[in-house]
C-alpha cells in the first residue's frame, strides 16, 4: 500500500525557519520516502505505507521536542494494491 501524507507544524515564522519545522523536514528526508515536496506553507511526500507511518511518528515526536505546538497532518492511501503494509 502506498500512502502521501502532508503535513504542517506550527507556530510559524515568516522570517525563518523555526527549529521545529526544520527538524521535521530533516524527518521526511531521511526517511527515503518518494515525491518529497517540502514548502513554507504545507509539505507532502510519498511512499510504502510502513515507511510513511515511521516517518510520521518520528515527524510528530522530533517537531514536538523542538518547540511545534501544532503539527496538522493527513494521510490518505494512494495505491491499495497488494492490501499489506509495503
Amino acid at each position: 500500500m502506498r500512502l502521501r501524507v502532508e503535513f504542517t507544524t506550527e507556530p510559524f515564522d515568516l522570517d525563518q525557519a523555526p527549529a521545529h519545522a526544520v527538524v521535521a523536514r530533516e524527518v521526511i528526508e531521511a526517511a527515503e520516502l518518494d515525491a518529497v515536496d517540502v514548502g513554507p506553507f504545507g509539505n507532502t511526500a510519498e511512499g510504502g505505507a510502513d515507511t510513511v507511518l515511521a516517518a510520521v511518528d518520528a515527524l510528530l515526536r522530533k517537531s514536538l521536542q523542538a518547540g511545534a505546538t501544532r503539527v496538522s497532518l493527513q494521510v490518505n492511501v494512494v495505491d491499495a494494491a497488494g492490501g499489506g503494509a509495503e
